[in-house]
């Protein structure tokens, strides 16, 4: 038995996104998670604070009332690695989540939804930063 074959696929699948994660533009985290050009769609739901007190911890809750949405990535753009969030959903899975990023400094933040037919979507939001990073 080799040790390749205690290690679980998801872990395996994980590292094919890793390029995604460390890309340092926003070109490039687009290019390496596979964004193609998208429509603006007001079925994407972006809650979060128009200035949010502590870029340690910017509280955001995402909502896809796209029909078949199965991915949902979340881009800042001024982070120092762009992609911080990439989601799936599985086939009857409600796509609503809450969560904290970190931001550097202020932003825009950037949601894209992936389809199950194969048609890609987004929203942004721009978010000020007081304290915690580089926006006064």
């Amino acid at each position: 038995m080799s040790l390749a074959s205690l290690i679980p696929l998801r872990v395996l699948a994980a590292d094919a996104s890793r390029f995604a994660f460390t890309a340092t533009t926003l070109a490039d985290a687009f290019k390496a998670s596979g964004v193609t050009p998208s429509a603006d769609s007001a079925l994407i739901v972006i809650k979060a604070p128009e200035v949010a007190e502590n870029g340690a911890q910017v509280p955001i809750e995402i909502i896809s009332n796209i029909p078949g949405s199965r991915q949902a990535m979340i881009f800042i753009d001024k982070n120092p690695l762009p992609l911080t969030a990439h989601l799936f959903f599985v086939n009857g899975t409600l796509p609503h989540v809450r969560l904290q990023v970190k931001m550097a400094e202020s932003s825009r933040l950037r949601l894209v939804i992936k389809a199950a037919d194969g048609k890609t979507y987004h929203a942004s939001r721009e978010i000020k930063v007081t304290i915690g990073g580089c926006g006064a």
